[in-house]
């Protein structure tokens, strides 16, 4: 098959490699012959996760069919490269939505697979691998296996939230949760500092099925943490007006573009912090329910085409990480205080509850408190910033996900994965000569025992 050499990048535009890239236009051509390869989705992990320097990267966004939807049961499989976007447009309009959904609908199947992706209501149900009903492996050898929970679970596991390094995933079978709408009914409540922050976000009379918190990160003193908490739930047939008409039916949402790379200067702690502070007086006050659609709900930044060009040309590292419940409240205080302290500001700062434990070995969700943070590339301070921020983790026993990384070291990640060793015994079974591997791999030192 041929190949195109270019230099790529994820979503926040560092590192940028060059890499060799495959795109098969169909499911029987899902493979490949490279020494070394990693599958490339929609290319939305934002570090390094699906770049191969110098090496091969499988583009599958061509290997996008939907294959087979039980209406009627809520169940569909799809071919890996599908995104959650094209999922939606067929499976809303028949009362059904996705049991698990990442901050973008420009996500692929397998993407979601892979990084075991969570949303806002992981602490009431659970990752997206909790759902999946069976997936096709392609393994190294080029032989296709189909895994689940009851068939070759070792494998199922250790793929879900392996990050592509265990096989190409081809096929995903998943199930689906009723709705009796296209919209949501939200409502927010104000906090004034991170303990009012967390007292919400405890309060079972305030939760809602999808809750998530923004913080103003710039905030200080007295009004460290203060945020708004958004709460809200699929909106039942009764709660819509009357006369609403198809209620399935999702308004179309106006998308603008960055039609350019913003300056360094624009995105700075003053610009932040007038745009926080407007954010949180106009976001606070809507403390009476109110409807909405999900695509605004969910996906708000969906809307404005290619926005990490507001960084800038270096780009942006987004940090999530999770600080388990016993040490929760302490250990995202610590954390904002340090980021406080620097003056980088964050543009974007999300803080969420996460339920369970995942079941993937290396699955990120722990159950606790999990902050989100979007940084622009200003100078190599940054990455000393995040070494103390990755400092504060390890010692509140928390993890950074895999699927934002672009920096994290090889040390930190054996302390806060400590179900890497099982893990890479079943990848050393598979995949003895790591043929399936990425620049995250490597510079995490993921390898089989073999090379």
């Amino acid at each position: 098959m041929p190949t195109l050499t270019a230099s790529i990048s994820g979503w926040g535009r560092y590192p940028v490699q060059s890499c060799e890239l495959e795109r098969p236009e169909r499911y029987a051509d899902l493979g490949s012959d490279a020494a070394s390869v990693i599958a490339r989705g929609q290319g939305r992990s934002y570090g390094d996760a699906a770049l191969n320097e110098n090496r091969r990267v499988l583009l599958t966004e061509r290997v996008n069919r939907l294959l087979d939807f039980d209406v009627d049961n809520g169940i569909l499989r799809a071919e890996a490269g599908a995104t959650l976007a094209e999922i939606l447009g067929v499976i809303v309009p028949k009362g059904w939505f996705l049991p698990v959904t990442p901050g973008t609908k420009f996500v692929s199947l397998g993407g979601c697979v892979a990084a075991d992706v969570h949303g806002k209501n992981h602490h009431h149900d659970g990752s997206f691998g909790d759902f999946v009903l069976a997936i096709e492996l392609i393994l190294a050898d080029d032989s296709r296996v189909t895994c689940s929970a009851a068939e070759n679970p070792e494998l199922f596991w250790a793929t879900v939230g392996g990050m592509g390094l265990t096989g190409i995933i081809g096929e995903v079978k998943f199930k689906l949760a009723p709705i009796q709408s296209a919209h949501m009914m939200v409502r927010h409540h104000a906090a004034g500092n991170l303990e009012q922050l967390f007292q919400l976000l405890e309060d079972p009379g305030r939760d809602d099925r999808y809750t998530v918190a923004w913080i103003d990160c710039l905030a200080n003193g007295q009004s460290l943490g203060r945020g708004v908490v958004m709460c809200g739930h699929h909106a039942a047939a009764e709660e819509l007006p009357a006369g609403f008409g198809n209620v399935f039916a999702a308004k179309p949402e106006r998308s603008r573009q960055v039609p350019f790379d913003f300056p360094g200067w624009v995105l700075n702690p003053l610009s932040i912090g007038a745009f926080n502070a407007l954010y949180y007086r106009h976001e606070g006050k809507k403390q009476q329910p109110f409807l909405t659609g999900y695509d605004p709900y969910f996906y708000p930044l969906d809307s404005i085409g290619q926005w990490n060009r507001m960084y800038g040309k270096r780009g942006f590292l987004q940090y999530q990480c999770v600080i388990p419940d016993a040490t929760g409240y302490e250990g995202i205080k610590a954390l904002l205080l340090e980021l406080s302290a620097s003056r980088r500001s964050s543009f974007l700062a999300v803080l969420k509850r996460l339920g369970a434990q995942g079941r993937g070995l290396l699955s990120f969700p722990v159950a606790g408190y999990t902050l989100a943070l979007d940084l622009p590339i200003r100078d190599d301070g940054l990455f000393v910033l995040l070494n103390k921020l990755d400092e504060i983790v390890l010692r509140h026993g928390g993890r950074v996900y895999l699927a934002k990384d672009a920096r994290l070291s090889a040390d930190s990640f054996r302390s806060m994965y400590p179900r890497y060793g099982e893990w890479l015994k079943i990848k050393n079974a598979v995949d003895p000569q790591n043929r399936f591997s990425s620049s995250l791999a490597r510079r995490l030192g993921v390898r089989s025992d073999a090379t």
